[in-house]
């Protein structure tokens, strides 16, 4: 069959073995699959990303030398099964899944080893367990940013949004794919005030169309005075005021010990509070920028990925009592809940689709995802 083989940084249309499921598995006619930040990252630093994951123990991923088939937000139809499978579904079905399969030796990460061709193919193999079928209705184009937004998806949740929280604006500092994505469910989530920050013209006017409340270009305004939030404290003389007045007031009152009255006023989200800030650029520096102009108490989640180095200063972070959380991925149920929120039209990944190419329109379309001015996301029909 006709696949996108990754070899050395080249990507060419070949002809590889015909993948076979094996036990808990089904094989899938794939129908999109969606070219993630993570491709464009692998095919230039296979061996960062392998040095990084091996670290945790996982020592399958690609290495550059090796001949991989990327592509890990794969939608598909059910055009088989192997052993030890329930056939829940009909051959035919639209289906989507976790890009995880497990062999005799062990879990592979689909599209990011040999051993888990990707979607980038006329056919791949995906895991019973992990799978979900698309409801009836549901475009496959649009089945097809399930993945992606459940990287989003997740990464609002660790910000920790919950039906007490809409009111904390959110800025989102890059508007690439993954920012975008982070924008369309911070609204789907009901949050009310999104300040969506980018240098491309076209990236802000895609994050106005995902739903950002306010949209900056930082080379000309700030986003951190683009919002307002009551309880935001910007420096640590008047954090120590706002403590000095609360406790003066206070103590004023009568009826109640002034430690009931702190802690009440802490339950009812009246004590200082910095916005819920996602990085989504990954590159050196950002975390630091952002440590650096967040308010305090604000909560920073990391969503990018920054295949270099860095350092930021954490007596800053320190100072200001910055939450500072990690994203990586989402697990079943934050899957198939995009699923649904996609299905039931709570969320709409449109404005992220910005072209569709054939197998043979691969390389080019990672070479056109590099500048940010002509696309977001570009999704591959094998069948074209």
């Amino acid at each position: 069959m006709r696949a996108v083989v990754c070899h050395d940084g080249d990507l060419r249309v070949s002809e590889v073995d015909e993948p076979a499921p094996g036990p808990g598995q089904l094989l899938v006619e794939v129908v999109r699959s969606g070219i993630c930040g993570s491709d464009l990252h692998v095919r230039r630093h296979a061996d960062e990303l392998s040095d990084v994951v091996a670290a945790l123990g996982y020592n399958g991923a690609m290495r550059p030398e090796q001949r991989i088939v990327l592509g890990h937000e794969i939608v598909g139809r059910v055009a088989g099964y192997g052993a030890d499978t329930r056939r829940e579904w009909e051959l035919g079905q639209l289906v989507v899944a976790l890009p995880v399969v497990r062999h005799p030796d062990g879990v592979h990460l689909v599209g990011f080893d040999t051993a888990a061709p990707g979607g980038f193919a006329e056919r791949t193999v995906i895991q019973e367990a992990f799978t979900f079928a698309v409801p009836d209705g549901v475009d496959a184009e649009l089945a097809a940013f399930t993945e992606p937004l459940a990287v989003a998806w997740h990464a609002v949740r660790r910000a920790g949004y919950g039906r007490a929280s809409r009111g904390r604006p959110a800025v989102v500092v890059g508007c690439g794919p993954i920012g975008l994505a982070v924008i369309a469910m911070l609204k789907a989530a009901g949050v009310r005030t999104v300040v969506a920050s980018d240098l491309s013209p076209a990236r802000r006017d895609l994050a106005r169309r995902c739903g950002a409340d306010t949209v900056v270009d930082p080379a000309q305004a700030s986003p951190w005075s683009a919002y307002q939030i009551a309880t935001a404290v910007r420096s640590l003389p008047a954090y120590l005021g706002f403590g000095l007045d609360a406790m003066a007031r206070v103590r004023r009152v009568p009826l109640l010990p002034w430690r009931q009255l702190m802690d009440l006023a802490d339950r009812l989200g009246a004590t200082p509070q910095g916005p819920a800030v996602f990085e989504c650029v990954g590159i050196p520096g950002m975390i630091e920028e952002i440590c650096a102009a967040a308010p305090l108490h604000s909560t920073v989640v990391v969503v990018g990925v920054c295949m270099q180095p860095d350092t930021f200063r954490p007596a800053t972070a320190i100072h200001k009592e910055l939450d500072l959380r990690f994203c990586f991925g989402y697990d079943p149920a934050e899957f198939a809940t995009t699923l649904a929120m996609i299905a039931g039209g709570r969320v709409d990944p449109r404005p992220l689709h910005t072209g569709t190419v054939g197998l043979d329109g691969v390389a080019q379309a990672f070479d056109d995802l590099a500048r940010p001015e002509r696309h977001a996301k570009i999704l591959v029909d094998p069948r074209t």
